[in-house]
């Protein structure tokens, strides 16, 4: 067996701990040496650190010690490695330094470092991955994650948390794998939403990478929603807004329309932080794919009537959406004719439906009539048509070559 890592060792005995406890000062050490240290030899300072110590509270290290035993597990089954046959099964090369920088962040109170090395190494492959895992390394830091709530004033802490998010968003998450089940938990969902808000651009990215996979499992965000409030939407609405980091903008998307999806509270929330008003503002020069989602919001956010509301009273709220139609895609076409539909089923005052007929919704909503064959986008033209089509063709600028078509439509349908 090869000597082992020495935070591994108690600073004490410099023998390998069977029981680690933490003091105050936050040094691991063995129970039993640490014990004789201050109640048999009646010392008041840390062994390691030689501070002051007026509290000698004791806690075990329950981490620490999965880390020793698995460890231990490690070097055992090394003497079954040694043909070339076996070697598939070995632990990776870099499986020892693993466990050491693990042992170094979980004892030691100076964790950035250790976190930026751990983060290079499971960067290579995911044999690195796997290893870091079935080393106990996901629940080491998501213990970190949950200082930040305790201590969300203490820079140090705030910049391992941050330094811990790098290594996790780049694992595997799914409600099969163990790392789901642990950032999943309250603590470190509220740790990550604080992160949104306060956190670095990087930090920023590597939580709302998270979240983007996390919405792609069956985990309730009701929680999160209740727990943050607005400040958590106008958080994801902050990165919406990104134009510097588009992968930040297109997770936020994401999430977004999982969590409005989930429920109309959600969505309820999200208009009372802007969402309306933010995305309206960018859809003019947003790409395809960006385009797409965030009408798809839009159109969530219009399923309320507070939602409706906001559109129509935005001034940009109706053209916008009807400059994306049939001038995007296909998927654009569909969900802006959703929308159109609801604001002139729920909400079809005069100003509204004069402002569809001034920026030329309703020319577009005819030209889709032309399509041929029946779908669903078309039975809601047709729909409109038959609500509204009269009052159109009252207003002087309604093309007039268009009135014997609309008739048409009125009668046909």
């Amino acid at each position: 067996m090869d000597f082992p890592p020495c935070h591994f060792r108690c600073p004490i005995s410099m023998e390998l701990m069977k029981e680690p406890v933490t003091i105050s000062t936050g040094v691991t050490y063995e129970r039993k040496n640490i014990e004789k240290w201050f109640f048999t030899y009646k010392k008041k300072t840390c062994p390691a650190t030689m501070q002051s110590i007026e509290n000698f509270g004791i806690i075990p290290n329950h981490t620490l010690k999965r880390l020793i035993v698995s460890w231990q597990s490690n070097e055992d089954s090394k003497s079954s490695c040694s043909s070339p046959s076996s070697s598939q099964s070995c632990p990776s090369a870099k499986h020892d330094e693993i466990q050491a920088l693990l042992s170094t962040i979980v004892s030691s109170p100076f964790k950035v470092n250790s976190i930026k090395k751990l983060r290079s190494i499971i960067e290579i492959d995911d044999v690195m991955k796997d290893d870091f895992i079935q080393s106990n390394g996901v629940e080491v830091l998501v213990q970190i994650l949950d200082q930040t709530i305790m201590e969300s004033s203490d820079f140090v802490t705030f910049r391992a948390c941050e330094e811990a998010l790098s290594v996790l968003h780049q694992l595997p998450i799914s409600e099969e794998e163990k790392t789901f089940e642990l950032l999943s938990k309250q603590e470190s969902t509220r740790s990550m939403a604080i992160m949104l808000q306060r956190g670095s651009a990087e930090a920023r990215l590597h939580t709302i990478t998270i979240f983007r996979k996390m919405v792609k499992t069956e985990y309730d965000w009701s929680f999160i929603v209740q727990d943050q409030g607005i400040d958590f939407f106008k958080s994801l609405l902050e990165l919406v807004s990104d134009e510097i980091c588009s992968k930040a903008s297109s997770c936020a998307l994401e999430v977004l329309i999982e969590i409005l999806r989930a429920s109309k509270k959600n969505s309820l929330r999200a208009i009372e932080a802007g969402a309306v008003c933010v995305l309206i503002e960018l859809l003019q020069d947003s790409n395809r794919s960006k385009c797409e989602k965030m009408l798809h919001l839009i159109k969530l956010l219009c399923e309320c009537a507070e939602g409706r509301q906001a559109l129509v009273e935005h001034g940009m709220g109706i053209v916008a959406i009807t400059k994306k139609m049939l001038h995007v895609s296909n998927a654009a076409t569909k969900i802006g004719v959703k929308i159109i539909w609801l604001v002139c089923n729920f909400h079809p005052t005069e100003r509204v439906l004069e402002e569809m007929l001034m920026y030329g919704s309703v020319k577009k909503l005819l030209a889709l009539l032309h399509i041929d064959g029946r779908s669903s986008t078309k039975d809601k033209v047709v729909k409109i048509f038959k609500m509204h089509g009269n009052s159109w063709k009252r207003y002087p600028c309604f093309p007039y070559d268009l009135k014997d078509y609309l008739g048409f439509v009125n009668d046909s349908s």
